[in-house]
């Protein structure tokens, strides 16, 4: 798997995609235990972790910045939605503390890496400091 590269798959290298992606699989691990009168309000939570690498590696493969900086926006917003349905499971006690802190101690590290990644893009948009296209000059 790992020797299937290109440029389109960079943002396999990025640390904030594999937390994101980590973030997904802890949440499945926790949330797919939830009684089926609550398997709907389980997987929009496990989506929402899931949204976060999707729209990463969405706005990468887009070459544009402006795209980019629109995905990683995107993946903020379901940050912010992931989170909201944690503390909700956690203040209804549909998961424990000990649950609530593994989730929520990795998705406070994942949120911080997409947040220093907006900003690191956005000071690339302010310098015109981006490639865009396949083709480099020699």
């Amino acid at each position: 798997m790992d020797n299937r590269r290109n440029i389109n798959r960079g943002f396999k290298k990025l640390r904030v995609w594999n937390d994101a992606v980590e973030l997904y699989i802890l949440s499945c691990k926790i949330l797919l235990n939830f009684p089926f009168e609550l398997k709907k309000t389980a997987s929009n939570c496990i989506d929402s972790a899931h949204s976060i690498s999707r729209n990463i590696a969405e706005g990468y493969s887009r070459r544009s910045i402006t795209e980019y900086h629109r995905f990683l926006d995107i993946a903020l917003g379901s940050s912010g939605e992931y989170h909201s349905c944690i503390v909700s499971f956690y203040k209804a006690k549909q998961i424990s503390e000990t649950e609530f802190e593994l989730l929520d101690k990795l998705h406070y590290k994942t949120e911080n890496e997409l947040i220093q990644l907006i900003k690191s893009i956005q000071a690339k948009m302010q310098t015109n400091d981006w490639q865009n296209t396949f083709y480099k000059d020699t």
